[in-house]
């Protein structure tokens, strides 16, 4: 059972963090950036579709600094799948509620080289790790963020997909694409998989704004068990609930919210075709190389797709091209002009019409275009 913080600690964790990066900062001298740095930190507290997002950046991190020792900050739900440590990037709990994973942290230190992906807040953490040298992404806000960090990194001023943009904190584009040799897939507890060819519906997002209505899971599900394969439902833990609505028949196999996210990974590798929303499980889907289609309301396609780094994933987005609401230019508070996806809450907006207005023909078309 996982122990529950309690708010001393939560905010314990929390403003210990402040006078170490303040100190830190104050007595580190002339700070300068190491040619070729011999401890890296990447420093984030992501949720598990954005830190999968990371993989270019770590594998530009390897091919550039080869002989590195790096270290990223994950949460322990996503610390399995980095057992294997893929491109050598050794992952460490973090929670910034939890002062605990902060002590075992601290131990870590000091670094060269941090990289601060997404909110740079986070490199105050750096900073309190006693990184002597600290990258982020410019234009956060509110700015004092930014002050944080010794090099900012400007966002690119063309459309990119938000795992290159990531990479671009470890230096330029270099054309790599991902090898799944780089990232062998950790040892998974036992468990009891379809015996014949399927495909992975994931019904569940980190959102109720993301999510698709029932019967429209259902027309996909049939589609795909008439080309022959076994259609099985899954949800991640506390999303139960969406599979008995789905098919409160039990027509088919349902993994509810019960795989740990090894188990999950080993599901997706055996499966002909995955079919999610825009969250977790379908970049996961990259790194097991299993065909996806994902379905994205709010978020963007452009964005968050494979991008150059997962260019030959088999891959299909199913989304409405310039949805009217869907007119956002904010990533991580960031003000960027060629974004356009939609962060509104369940407040501003009861009833995700973006969603909605994906057809089921439209999803089983681009299952089709994967199986052939």
């Amino acid at each position: 059972m996982w122990r529950m913080n309690s708010p001393a600690s939560r905010i314990g964790a929390r403003f210990s963090v402040v006078p170490r990066a303040v100190l830190k900062r104050v007595f580190s001298g002339k700070r300068r950036k190491a040619a070729q740095p011999r401890r890296i930190l990447i420093a984030h507290q992501l949720l598990l579709g954005d830190t999968l997002m990371l993989t270019p950046l770590l594998a530009r991190l390897r091919r550039l600094h080869p002989e590195a020792e790096i270290v990223m900050t994950v949460s322990r739900r996503q610390l399995p799948l980095y057992a294997s440590r893929p491109y050598g990037v050794r992952a460490v709990v973090y929670d910034a509620r939890d002062r605990a994973s902060l002590t075992g942290l601290l131990e870590q230190s000091p670094f060269d080289l941090a990289l601060v992906p997404g909110d740079n807040r986070y490199a105050m953490l750096a900073l309190a790790l006693g990184s002597r040298w600290v990258v982020a992404h410019a234009g956060d806000r509110p700015e004092w963020k930014n002050r944080l960090a010794d090099e900012l990194i400007p966002v690119p001023t063309e459309p990119t997909a938000l795992s290159d943009m990531f990479a671009l904190l470890a230096g330029e584009e270099d054309g790599a694409e991902y090898d799944p040799r780089d990232w062998p897939r950790p040892e998974s507890e036992p468990f009891e998989r379809p015996q014949r060819d399927y495909a992975v519906l994931h019904v569940g997002a980190s959102s109720p704004l993301k999510l698709w209505q029932s019967h429209k899971w259902l027309q996909v599900a049939a589609g795909i068990e008439s080309k022959g394969l076994e259609p099985v439902l899954c949800t991640g833990p506390g999303e139960e609930e969406l599979i008995a609505e789905i098919d409160p028949d039990r027509r088919y196999r349902p993994y509810s919210g019960a795989l740990d996210l090894v188990q999950l990974w080993r599901l997706l590798e055996g499966a002909r075709l995955f079919v999610g929303l825009d969250s977790g499980p379908s970049h996961l889907a990259k790194l097991a190389r299993t065909p996806t289609v994902t379905l994205y309301g709010p978020g963007s396609a452009q964005l968050l797709g494979p991008g150059r780094f997962w260019r030959g994933q088999p891959y299909r987005a199913v989304t409405i091209a310039d949805f009217p609401c869907r007119d956002q230019q904010k990533l991580f508070k960031r003000e960027i002009p060629w974004v356009r996806r939609c962060g509104r809450t369940l407040k501003e907006c009861p009833s995700p019409a973006c969603m909605h207005a994906i057809d089921a023909d439209a999803v089983l078309a681009g299952c089709q275009a994967l199986l052939l």
